[in-house]
């Protein structure tokens, strides 16, 4: 076998319920010959209203541990994470159809690329579907742009964090996902950036269900103090990294 690619997912109990229909994409992914792909699913709390919903497969790993947000559960997860790039997927989310291949095209031709990202559509409840508008060019994202085009939008990224794919040996040098009740994907998304070049595939790579209970869309997400706060922490965190002059990969 070549490798494995490590899709890692956190879940509360509003959310396990899809964790078929995420299942069911990930099944549906056609990866290149040798290699395989493994689901850490990590429980943000311990209760018994999510096991049941966590398919019997041999590569499905589930762990639980003490609540303290989607970030805290991603990152350890880590800990059960056997392969060299790991792949976001949350919990109410589906990949689409080649997502994971196109990611490894990437990674495994360029060693100087440290992450990817790819087209997201959101689900509605009615099924249909949107995109987003201003979406990059198909191809490299340059050290520093994300933070750019951030800044310049309202705190609005230029490529969506859940659809993340990384070097793991990178995303474990930062630290894993930020300390932080919200925007801990964007963090990261962000120290990535300033750090490594990252790519963007113009392909959908990801289908991203709205539905009442996600937690971005709840009152606390968006208290105004809060989230000037949680902007204030990442771009601190971002220039800090670009200015350590520090990048990925390493110069000899």
């Amino acid at each position: 076998m070549n490798g494995r690619v490590v899709i890692v997912t956190a879940v509360h109990p509003p959310s396990a319920r899809f964790l078929p229909e995420a299942y069911r994409s990930l099944c549906e992914q056609r990866l290149p010959r040798g290699w395989d792909w493994q689901w850490v699913i990590q429980e943000d709390g311990r209760t018994d209203a999510v096991r049941r919903h966590v398919p019997d497969d041999r590569r499905i790993s589930f762990g639980q541990g003490r609540p303290g947000g989607p970030g805290v559960a991603r990152t350890i997860a880590l800990a059960r994470a056997d392969g060299p790039y790991v792949k976001v997927l949350d919990a109410d989310d589906r990949l689409a159809e080649g997502a994971l291949a196109r990611d490894l095209a990437v990674l495994e031709a360029d060693p100087g690329i440290g992450w990817t990202t790819s087209r997201a559509l959101d689900v509605l409840p009615d099924g249909s579907t949107a995109g987003f508008p201003g979406d990059p060019d198909d191809g490299p994202v340059e050290r520093g742009a994300v933070l750019d085009f951030w800044k310049a939008n309202d705190f609005r990224a230029p490529v969506h964090p859940a659809t993340l794919c990384v070097r793991r040996e990178l995303l474990l040098a930062l630290g894993g996902w930020m300390a932080l009740p919200a925007s801990e994907d964007t963090g990261l998304l962000l120290a990535l950036n300033s750090v490594s070049r990252g790519w963007f595939s113009a392909e959908v790579g990801l289908l991203y269900r709205k539905w009442e209970g996600q937690a971005t869309g709840q009152a606390a997400h968006t208290d105004p103090a809060e989230r000037a706060a949680r902007m204030t922490v990442v771009e601190q965190r971002a220039r800090a990294l670009a200015g350590l002059r520090w990048g990925y990969p390493a110069a000899d």
